[in-house]
């Protein structure tokens, strides 16, 4: 009987130890687990900062001193010279500086008449601010004019009176852009209509700026019939 209950204790010694090897074994599998998870952490971490220091700080501080050379040379008067090195920092630098250029670039190449191009470039220029961002489409707009391709030029205009948020010094010439293409083509009930949207929601429009928006509206209208 002695021998059965030794037999017995042993028997649960050994579960007893099996049971904590187990454990052990599973604590060292985990703390190597977390070990390398902590390298995976660290290694992100360190790429991160290679990329922050190395890289994009280096990239921004190329890019603003390019743009900043261009703004110079515009400044001085050498447009063309200026046009070569915007679209140069548009086409080779991401960042603010880059996508300032791309503007830049569009608005000189559009005094050149190189509507196509200015279009090109404002597609690269992404907006910061609502009213830089609707002056870009309205932009955009008046390059489609010259190419006379109005639905394009409607399509522009009308976006950038969404951008422009009702502000009572831009939207009304937004407004009178899209109108002038309807005019164009002869859609004078359209024509009408925008003339009368600025007459109701920006009635100091037309007074501030010297433009008789009451002649036009008649003038549209009767050519609508109406």
């Amino acid at each position: 009987m002695a021998k059965q209950n030794e037999n017995e204790t042993r028997t649960s010694l050994d579960d007893l130890n099996d049971q904590l090897t187990g454990i052990e074994q599973k604590v060292q599998n985990n703390q190597k687990k977390i070990m390398w998870g902590i390298v995976a952490v660290l290694a992100i971490v360190c790429l991160i900062l290679v990329w922050i220091y190395a890289i994009r700080r280096p990239g921004i501080e190329a890019a603003n001193n390019a743009v900043g050379q261009a703004d110079m040379t515009l400044s001085l008067g050498n447009d063309s010279l200026a046009l070569v090195q915007y679209k140069q920092v548009a086409d080779e630098y991401g960042h603010d500086a880059g996508n300032r250029a791309a503007l830049n670039a569009a608005i000189l190449l559009y005094n050149n008449k190189q509507y196509e191009e200015a279009i090109s470039y404002l597609k690269k220029y992404s907006p910061t601010e609502s009213l830089i961002g609707a002056s870009s489409a309205s932009l955009e707009g008046d390059c489609y004019v010259n190419l006379k391709d109005y639905e394009k030029a409607i399509d522009c205009f009308r976006k950038a009176v969404k951008i422009s948020d009702n502000n009572p010094h831009y939207t009304p010439v937004f407004l009178m852009k899209e109108a002038t293409v309807q005019r164009e083509l002869k859609n004078y009930k359209a024509e009408a209509a925008l003339y009368k949207e600025i007459t109701e929601k920006y009635p100091r429009f037309g007074m501030e700026n010297g433009i008789e928006i009451e002649k036009y509206l008649k003038r549209a209208e009767l050519q609508a019939g109406e």
